[in-house]
């Protein structure tokens, strides 16, 4: 059973990656500069809302709404050919409750839809980002050691052109 569950997994963000992800969101081409990889990193360690804050992508939220009403209409289909017979019979009272309360189901898994596709293509372009600035030092394991050290560096007033360069040194000097 655990097999099952972790292949449907993978299965479903492997759809999310290939085809919901490019389709939309434009991302840039461009690298992600040092100060604003820093920042958004820093910011994502200390869990604050990405949306708006990260440079080098675009979401269309046409197209997240059409993403988004497919996969509702996808998961919610399913359950009401199988009740259609029980959900005639009730009386049309209950049933308009009923359609307000998925209405505000609608809207509010639509904040946290795109709240997590969001994150994850930001996640994408910081990591994409981190291994041109810090290929040395693998992101899952030295990204809350950035962030704090970039705090520090902030608060010491460290000039940004050689914020990199007392980063490295201070994660060098962690290592040892």
């Amino acid at each position: 059973m655990l097999r099952i569950t972790s292949w449907i997994s993978n299965r479903i963000t492997a759809f999310m990656q290939e085809t919901i992800i490019p389709y939309v969101f434009t991302l840039s081409d461009s690298p992600m500069l040092l100060r604003e990889l820093l920042h958004t990193n820093k910011m994502y360690q200390d869990g604050l809302k990405l949306e708006g804050n990260v440079p080098g992508f675009r979401m269309s939220v046409g197209k997240s709404y059409l993403v988004f009403i497919a996969l509702w209409h996808a998961i919610i289909i399913i359950p009401a050919i199988f009740f259609h017979a029980k959900l005639e019979k009730f009386d049309c009272h209950l049933l308009m409750i009923t359609a307000i309360v998925f209405t505000g189901m609608f809207f509010a898994t639509y904040a946290i839809f795109k709240e997590y596709l969001i994150d994850t293509v930001a996640m994408k372009i910081v990591k994409r980002g981190w291994e041109n600035h810090f290929p040395h030092f693998d992101y899952d394991r030295h990204a809350k050691e950035v962030a704090t050290i970039y705090a520090e560096a902030l608060d010491k007033e460290i000039p940004h052109k050689n914020m990199q360069l007392y980063i490295l040194e201070k994660l060098v000097e962690v290592k040892r």
